[in-house]
């Protein structure tokens, strides 16, 4: 049975869905599960959790936690499949730090953790621990994979790819939950006749194709998406409109709670949590992967001091994030000893990739996924050093990307104003030139449609002394 090495075991709710998924799976349920973080409490918390899930289970797995840096090449020897799930600096200090700092300079940001200036200091934190952790990857796992979960995706991905030999594949749910979103908060309902092909870059994918039966959707749902962003769609009662969205899976009371909202907001207001990807694709043709909050600060449309109606226009929500982390801090110092001191906890197998790429590679079985992956002539019209995202088959052999040739062209284009900024970010992690930080924050298309050059450079200088405990030195 394969080992399995999770990083940033104290990630806990996810811990559990990728390693619970795991046990849930015969042909990986007797795997050594291996827990590693740098916090104490969150690895034992996590441990505590997954112990009570594999007894439930029969105890078929063997799980060891692993705390500290001098603990990790032991925390990876001999792994089969390294998962990554770290988060350097944290919220506090370091997500506060990207937020309140380009909030001085005007820049305002509403999730920071992909691309604009956030993304690009999150990946200067970040790529340079990935890069000890291949190194040991290389020493004592060098035939393992590496399943990155963490963001900025492209980057962290990107830079694995062109500067380790680890065999690397980037992951992101957003891909799986794309055409279901759609075509239910359009009341279009989705099922398994539905087909869907989606390629293009890590949050900026696109849904190239999506039918029913063979027939085209597109354009109904474009009819209905200028429908809904006009407020004028017709979403039924809240409990028709729970159905629709729950399409049939057991939900939380928090999604409830959510859903709810937004359901009293359109009726009110008429807007609601996905106008500015609608309305990217009445512009551009097609429907992005990643949501409205993070897709508003990845083009220059749409968080402009000069159109500050644009936010309430298209219910843009700054600092989002930061109101997510404070949120999940209070729920888990409220809800937590319900996953860490259950002693009948269970688990059901979810959607995430993790675990159906470790069965297929054991069992031969295929799967197909949504893969982020070198873009080895993949997307003819991007880069070829890009990180792309496309379907991929998954079975013994690897990880086998499909080839899909050109994008449509203004797909293509937007795509690579956000590739501009990933391949700056990674030759900046590279060379630890300020200029080239400078260089890749200049080429953001929000940051360099608010700021000034001087302003854009006195930023970066402040943010890489606000950071300087937390990633290496720039000349």
């Amino acid at each position: 049975m394969p080992k399995i090495t999770f990083m940033g075991a104290g990630s806990t709710v996810f811990a559990k869905n990728v390693l619970g998924d795991c046990m849930m799976t015969p042909a990986l349920e007797e795997s050594e599960i291996a827990l590693y973080d740098i916090d104490p409490v969150r690895l034992e918390e996590s441990a505590l959790m997954l112990e009570a899930i594999n007894r439930n289970n029969g105890s078929k797995a063997r799980i060891d936690k692993y705390l500290g840096v001098e603990a990790r090449k032991d925390a990876l020897r001999g792994a089969s499949y390294v998962v990554n799930a770290i988060q350097v600096g944290g919220y506090d200090p370091c997500t506060i730090t990207d937020f309140e700092i380009p909030k001085k300079y005007g820049l305002r940001q509403t999730i920071a953790d992909t691309l604009g200036i956030g993304g690009i200091f999150r990946a200067l934190r970040t790529i340079p621990v990935m890069m000890d952790f291949a190194r040991d990857m290389e020493e004592v796992c060098p035939d393992a994979w590496f399943l990155n979960y963490t963001n900025p995706m492209a980057m962290l991905t990107g830079a694995m790819l062109r500067l380790t030999n680890v065999r690397t594949v980037g992951l992101c749910h957003s891909v799986q939950v794309c055409a279901p979103t759609l075509l239910n908060e359009l009341g279009m309902g989705y099922d398994e006749r539905v087909q869907a092909k989606i390629a293009g870059i890590n949050h900026q994918a696109w849904l190239l194709e999506c039918t029913r039966d063979g027939v085209d959707l597109y354009p109904e749902i474009k009819r209905r998406a200028r429908l809904y962003n006009a407020g004028k769609l017709e979403i039924g009662t809240w409990e028709e409109r729970r159905k629709m969205l729950a399409n049939g899976e057991p939900r939380p009371g928090e999604w409830e709670e959510n859903m709810r909202r937004e359901y009293d907001l359109y009726r009110k207001t008429g807007r609601h949590g996905d106008m500015v990807r609608l309305e990217l694709m009445l512009r551009f043709g097609y429907y992005i992967t990643e949501s409205s909050e993070h897709n508003a600060e990845y083009t220059p449309y749409f968080i402009k001091s000069r159109y500050p109606e644009l936010i309430e226009n298209f219910n843009v929500p700054l600092d989002e994030y930061p109101r997510r982390c404070i949120r999940q801090i209070a729920d888990w110092k409220e809800r937590g000893h319900e996953l860490t001191e259950n002693p009948t906890l269970q688990h059901e197998r979810s959607r995430e990739y993790a675990s159906y790429i470790m069965e297929a590679m054991e069992t031969g079985n295929p799967v197909r996924i949504g893969g982020n992956v070198l873009n080895t002539g993949l997307i003819t019209n991007l880069p070829q050093n890009a990180c792309v995202e496309v379907p991929c088959l998954v079975d013994r052999g690897g990880i086998q990307p499909t080839v899909i040739g050109d994008l449509p062209e203004q797909c293509a284009a937007l795509n690579r104003t956000n590739i501009n900024v990933q391949l700056m970010t990674i030759e900046a992690a590279r060379t630890r030139s300020r200029d080239a930080v400078y260089q890749a924050a200049m080429l953001d298309p929000h940051t360099c449609a608010e700021l000034s050059i001087d302003d854009i450079v006195s930023m970066c200088d402040d943010l890489f002394e606000a950071h300087k405990d937390w990633m290496p030195a720039y000349h």
